[in-house]
């Protein structure tokens, strides 16, 4: 009965440490893209802190940062991750998060929110919001940063 309870627990110890070592590499990738954005944002912006990364997949690939510069401002960065114009802007100077959702319930009636973040689609900087609708539907909808403005949908996937 002892080696069974011994055995048993050294499997699930290797269980454990397999699992931490499958997750860890998983997020290699993402943790090395953000190293790469804010040594990118810090060397040709004026951000001086990054707070938040996002990573964004549209019809190309974009490394978002939140953050601040110099004077305390709060600012966002759009970076391709191949070439391309990186895009800074006053957090200020567009739609919050907060009104881009409330843009979203004037229009739809989502049944879960799955996610908020910024990206960015024709050098347009917007806010996706990714959520369920009834029957479990996957849906995507996209306001854009400086006007607060629907500017599409994908829905029911």
């Amino acid at each position: 009965m002892k080696k069974i309870i011994i055995i048993s627990i050294f499997i699930i110890l290797i269980v454990l440490v397999s699992g931490i070592f499958i997750y860890q590499n998983a997020l290699k990738p993402v943790k090395t893209a953000e190293k790469k954005a804010v040594q990118i944002a810090m060397e040709e912006t004026e951000l001086t802190k990054a707070e938040d990364f996002y990573l964004y997949n549209g019809q190309e690939t974009y490394y978002v940062l939140k953050g601040k510069n110099k004077k305390g401002i709060n600012m966002y960065v759009w970076i391709p991750e191949k070439e391309g114009r990186i895009i800074v802007r006053k957090q200020s100077d567009g739609a919050s998060e907060k009104e881009a959702v409330s843009k979203l319930l004037e229009e739809k009636k989502p049944k879960e929110i799955i996610s908020v973040r910024l990206g960015i689609e024709d050098n347009r900087p917007l806010w996706e919001i990714y959520y369920r609708s009834e029957g479990n539907l996957i849906n995507y909808y996209y306001v854009d940063f400086e006007t607060g403005e629907w500017r599409k949908s994908i829905e029911n996937l």
